[in-house]
């Protein structure tokens, strides 16, 4: 199994498997029928809370991963999540954010991978 992570962006390839968006809020600018996702799971996605805390009041990096991961853990969304995961040989969270280093869908992937 493999876990992959990609901005909803970038174009669509044969290799992203079943591709899951992992964004509350759908992407400005790319139409539902131009997505090409299998699943939307907002549920999985940061709460508005966290994500404005981290978006617009400029939280730490750190904070932030270890507020999320306190999300996911009480979150009933992450056994749907890894029960998806396991019906695919190669799974790919897609994502909105623009920095590629410090997104929601890197600590998500941390996330469902230490628990394999």
């Amino acid at each position: 199994m493999a876990i992959h992570i990609k901005r909803i962006y970038d174009p669509v390839s044969k290799t992203d498997g079943y591709r899951i968006l992992v964004d509350r809020l759908w992407p400005r600018g790319i139409k539902k029928e131009d997505a090409h996702i299998d699943e939307w799971m907002k549920e999985i996605a940061p709460s508005t809370e966290l994500r404005k805390w981290f978006h617009h009041e400029e939280g730490s990096w750190e904070a932030f991963r270890k507020k999320y991961h306190a999300e996911l853990k009480a979150s009933p969304a992450v056994e749907a999540l890894r029960s998806c995961i396991k019906e695919h040989k190669t799974v790919t969270f897609l994502y909105a954010a623009k920095d590629e280093e410090h997104n929601h869908a890197l600590v998500l992937q941390e996330f469902v991978e230490k628990d394999k």
